[in-house]
């Protein structure tokens, strides 16, 4: 059966669309593993940035695609799965780096969180088109540095403002360039396959 003829009900994410997706428990086991090992991968792109304890990393722009691709409950065990194995000891956190108590933990928790909602905006079309797509990343990116920042300030002592110049205002101008990269990409994708809602 081709992917033209399967029907999409509303709400559908991309990972909705596998032909395989009748075989659900197989398959959603595979895409969890996969959205977590996506984000293991791309943490380790790192780039460290002076004057921060947290590095530049593909890891936030998998966390979103990996919520928008596979919506709200997938992304969540996926970037649960993968917060769970780093505190684990698997050295696949920002660096190579594993634990929870680094001073960029608090950006996996909101990872976790923002691969969630954003997962729930997808279903309702949040990366159907450019803008939408645009909406969706920024919400995501907000929600990580949410968490994100002010754990950095406890974890390290930094003040509040200290904390936003290290964790925040440096990353500003790369995660409009993911952004970006995921506004061409996922609508493109659903385009790709003809579905639109």
């Amino acid at each position: 059966m081709s992917l033209a003829a399967t029907p999409v009900r509303s709400g559908a994410v991309l990972a909705d669309l596998l032909p395989a997706a009748r075989i659900r428990y197989a398959v959603d086991t595979a895409l969890v593993m996969g959205g977590a090992a996506l984000t293991g991968i791309a943490a380790q792109i790192a780039v460290p940035v002076p004057g921060s304890p947290v590095p530049v990393t593909g890891q936030t722009f998998a966390a979103l695609l990996v919520g928008t691709a596979l919506g709200a409950r997938r992304g969540f065990l996926a970037l649960g799965l993968y917060a769970l194995i780093g505190m684990a000891g698997m050295p696949w956190f920002a660096g190579g780096t594993s634990g929870a108590g680094g001073a960029s933990f608090g950006y996996v928790l909101g990872m976790l969180l923002a691969a969630t909602v954003v997962g729930g905006l997808a279903r309702r079309g949040g990366d159907r088109s450019v803008l939408r797509t645009a909406g969706t990343m920024a919400v995501g990116s907000v929600i990580i540095y949410a968490v994100g920042v002010p754990y950095l300030a406890f974890s390290t002592g930094m003040s509040m403002s200290a904390a936003v110049a290290a964790g925040l205002t440096p990353f500003l101008i790369g995660d409009a360039l993911k952004a970006a990269l995921a506004m061409g990409a996922l609508p493109a994708s659903w385009k790709l396959i003809g579905r639109r809602d």
